[in-house]
């Protein structure tokens, strides 16, 4: 009986203490964008995000430009050439090539650009839209903690880091 006490109480100490699991939606709020683009994608749009999405779960590698690891400009490098679309290799020199486009007026195929450090406007990272709908707009990238992963406007972070989007095809 002395032995079993101290269990019960345990017991119920511990069943009467039962936090709730709160989840946060902070980085998930999402936000509705406005496209008005319902112009079907191109055959070299929808063959570049398919290629694209072949490096899918690669690692982040400063640099890089293959399976073994990739940067998020390395992608769209690699993406491109391989279609036979010579572009430059860094987020800087991508961010003036082709033409300016309105969010609103984004397809598959064209860039994102973001700022996605503290208190800056400046260009450091880039991505392919993959998919636009009503209120989203997809596209897939090189995360530096994550790889290559495909993410959403509508998340808090990218929506606010959203800089441009331009159309090179």
């Amino acid at each position: 009986m002395k032995k079993i006490l101290p269990f019960i109480c345990l017991l119920f100490i511990v069943s009467s203490c039962k936090s709730k699991k709160v989840t946060s939606s902070k980085n998930k709020q999402t936000h509705t964008v406005k496209v008005n683009s319902t112009a079907k994608p191109s055959k070299d749009a929808e063959a570049i995000v398919k290629y694209a999405q072949t490096f899918d779960g690669t690692r982040y590698k400063y640099g890089g430009t293959t399976k073994k690891g990739m940067d998020c400009s390395g992608l769209i490098f690699t993406t491109y050439k391989k279609h036979n679309i010579n572009l430059p290799r860094t987020t800087s020199g991508l961010k003036s090539t082709g033409d300016w486009i309105d969010l609103k007026n984004v397809n598959v195929g064209d860039l994102v650009f973001f700022a996605t450090k503290k208190n800056s406007r400046k260009v450091n990272h880039v991505g392919i839209v993959t998919r636009v709908r009503p209120g989203n707009v997809e596209f897939i990238h090189a995360s530096s903690s994550k790889g290559v992963m495909t993410s959403s406007l509508a998340e808090k972070y990218w929506y606010f880091s959203f800089v441009q989007a331009r159309r090179v095809l």
